[in-house]
């Protein structure tokens, strides 16, 4: 293998940050002359960034090594992720072509591609996350030709839910510093992009750990009030309902960056189910959180995280949750069916819930959210809404398609020069058989 025709492959498993840290790492690699593919098919390395969240993500990033491996007999693999924090040993063994690299190890990956390169050796670099306390991923300029990009700006996490494996693979909570969050979207704004995804394990937590102490609205104040961010779209990932400070309310609700769009995880709408989980609130205070929201932000459009089948989860217990979801309006629920994880507390309490209990549980969710779905589409027919193009059309149909600021995916008829662009568009139609319920148009304006 020699520097300027080495290939890399990359395989992302996981969330954002995940996807973000493979954008990071392919730059970082570009960088240093090596060319990335779009698959493992003759590629020299496969990169595998893993996922450890659940067992079907791990199992999955299991069966993605082992099927590299068997298909291509001259690839080397590189694991690295959050299973390869948590089990590096384990993935060392399953071939002498396997070489490991914790999260910390990320950064410097073209290092040990070149190591690869001219020693050949398999290796195992895997730091003690626990004791990282400086957010160290680099910028990502170049995210895999997506017309919105993730800008990742916090990593890690402190709170300890009984259920969650992730402090432990992530470390606490870093930030970056918020000046350099806005060269960042600077630079990611240069790069054609309209619309940046602010992400991290522990978005709420942005700031706590810098010196002076900052906090996530402050940063989205300053960005607010920065000319060269006129007409961008800034979205937020995922935020802890106890975060939603009345600071950050206040931001959000008068802001013409960011989007009407958040993800806030339940879990559980039952109040002893949530204490056994560590969380920090009760049913009360989310309901109340979610009804303040949409009353103060017209249009808001709030996806609800909820685990189905927690050890302890009486039927009772589920009716409360079936019940608070119900009520809420929120426009679509993610449903996960819990997930015994090695090494939490939860994996050990003794009243865990049967599996077909937690697929009937998780079904019944399902269905709760595609009615959510359906009403809060159909209650933006007739709207003439702002909606940015994607640079690729609709497989099926061949229409152009986007995605507004309430997060709601769109259809319609245009010229392929729009891409890139944020085009008022008038509703039409709700289409529920698309997967996630697309809306056509039949008018631009």
């Amino acid at each position: 293998m020699t520097k300027n025709n080495l290939t890399i492959s990359f395989a992302t498993l996981g969330c954002k940050v995940n996807q973000y840290d493979s954008g990071a790492m392919a730059d970082a690699l570009r960088r240093e002359g090596f060319r990335i593919v779009s698959t493992a098919a003759g590629a020299d390395i496969c990169i595998i960034n893993t996922c450890v969240v659940t067992e079907s993500t791990e199992a999955q990033s299991r069966q993605i090594i082992r099927r590299v491996l068997r298909e291509q007999p001259g690839c080397r693999v590189i694991v690295t992720g959050c299973y390869a924090q948590k089990s590096a040993h384990e993935l060392q063994a399953l071939s002498d072509r396997v070489s490991v690299i914790g999260n910390t190890e990320k950064k410097d990956i073209a290092a040990f591609v070149k190591a690869l390169q001219e020693g050949g050796a398999s290796f195992t670099e895997v730091s003690d996350i626990a004791a990282e306390k400086i957010f160290t991923t680099p910028a990502c300029t170049r995210l895999f030709d997506r017309t919105r990009a993730f800008l990742k700006i916090q990593d890690g996490c402190n709170s300890r839910c009984t259920y969650c494996i992730v402090p432990s693979v992530r470390g606490p909570s870093r930030s970056l510093p918020a000046g350099e969050v806005k060269n960042r979207i600077i630079e990611l704004q240069q790069q054609g992009y309209r619309e940046i995804v602010l992400t991290g394990i522990h978005l709420g937590a942005f700031g706590l750990d810098a010196r002076p102490r900052t906090s996530l609205a402050e940063l989205l104040e300053g960005l607010e009030n920065d000319e060269a961010l006129a007409g961008m779209r800034l979205r937020l990932s995922s935020i802890e309902p106890a975060e939603f400070t009345p600071a950050l309310i206040d931001i959000i609700a008068r802001s013409k960056l960011i989007c009407p769009h958040f993800h806030i995880p339940l879990q559980s709408g039952d109040a002893d189910v949530l204490k056994k989980m560590g969380r920090p609130y009760s049913p009360l205070l989310f309901r109340d959180l979610v009804m303040g929201l949409t009353a103060a932000i017209p249009g808001l459009n709030i996806g609800i995280d909820v685990i189905a089948g927690f050890p302890g989860e009486t039927d009772r217990a589920f009716d409360n949750t079936a019940e608070l979801l119900q009520e809420l309006p929120a426009g679509y629920l993610h449903v996960f069916p819990y997930s015994r994880r090695s090494g939490t507390p939860a994996a050990d309490f003794t009243d865990q819930v049967a599996e077909q209990v937690k697929k009937e549980r998780a079904l019944r969710l399902r269905r709760i959210s595609d009615e959510k779905r359906r009403c809060f589409y159909n209650g933006h027919a007739g709207a003439i809404m702002p909606v940015l193009v994607e640079n690729r059309r609709h497989k099926k149909t061949g229409l152009l398609r986007g995605i507004s600021r309430n997060y709601i995916p769109v259809l319609f008829e245009g010229p392929a020069s729009l891409a890139g662009k944020e085009v008022p568009v008038r509703i039409m139609t709700t289409d529920m058989d698309e997967p996630q319920g697309v809306l056509s148009t039949e008018t631009t304006i």
